[in-house]
């Protein structure tokens, strides 16, 4: 049994496209084949910087109404965000359950090891796997944060000097998208595989808000995730469709990246 959890969150980015987010979650949550949909009563605010966050207030309660919302669900999770922020409850589910065990992979034109300090806008999306690994704000960072050894990043090609300093700090996995496939090798269960779209080749693929060039063509991402053994878990985030219109290609893309997924 496989639960889709849509959590059109937009607040976490700083892009001034991301409020498409919010339909772009809804829009991707009814593409991925699932047994149920469970969407999560998000706030809709702007929020309010505090301690160098972006809509900090906004978060948190998202957070909060997000975990409500995972208590009644016993299903295999798949979360279609929203920005990447709304995958910090699903993995922190997780590791509650499968421990140090688990491994997430983190796919990501961007490594998403920002701090406050080196982010300027306070963009919390780009703070993510930093919090999952317990450095991050109180009310956004889990109590029981993931070891390095237990994420790999793969697919980035845009982080900047302040995040490489802190993967190579913290001797965290990382693979670009000439060696992506380079994940697989001893990967095995339980995995957690976040997938941010702009982790794909824009011109294959460009509602995002922060689309970067020479990215993953999307028959090879969906051959990868489909060689994933022992999936536990799993997210599609930053779908941020610029209109009402619905553009076949992409949809199609994300509904056989769900299929991948849910198999």
């Amino acid at each position: 049994m496989t639960t889709v959890l849509c959590v059109p969150q937009w607040q976490g980015s700083a892009s001034s496209k991301a409020r498409g987010l919010s339909a772009g979650a809804r829009r991707a949550a009814e593409l991925v084949p699932a047994d149920a949909v469970v969407t999560v009563p998000v706030r809709e605010a702007d929020g309010d910087k505090t301690a160098g966050i972006r809509a900090y207030d906004v978060l948190v309660e998202n957070q909060r109404l997000t975990r409500t919302a995972l208590v009644g669900i016993d299903d295999r999770v798949i979360t279609i965000g929203g920005d990447c922020a709304v995958d910090i409850p699903p993995i922190d589910a997780a590791h509650a359950r499968y421990g140090n065990a688990l491994t997430v992979l983190w796919i990501d034109a961007h490594p998403d090891v920002y701090s406050p300090q080196t982010l300027p806008s306070g963009a919390f999306h780009g703070m993510v796997v930093r919090a999952l690994l317990g450095d991050g704000p109180a009310g956004l960072t889990p109590e029981q944060p993931l070891a390095p050894h237990q994420v790999i990043i793969a697919g980035e090609r845009a982080g900047d000097v302040s995040e490489h300093e802190y993967l190579a700090r913290t001797g965290l996995r990382r693979y670009g998208v000439d060696d992506l496939e380079r994940v697989l090798d001893g990967l095995r269960g339980p995995v957690y595989v976040h997938i941010d779209l702009d982790v794909l080749e824009p011109t294959a693929f460009g509602s995002t808000c922060y689309p970067e060039p020479n990215g993953v063509r999307p028959q090879r991402l969906i051959d990868l995730v489909a060689q994933v053994e022992d999936m536990v878990g799993a997210a599609i985030t930053e779908h941020a469709p610029s209109s009402d219109d619905v553009d076949p290609g992409e949809a199609e893309i994300i509904r056989r990246l769900g299929t991948a997924l849910t198999r």
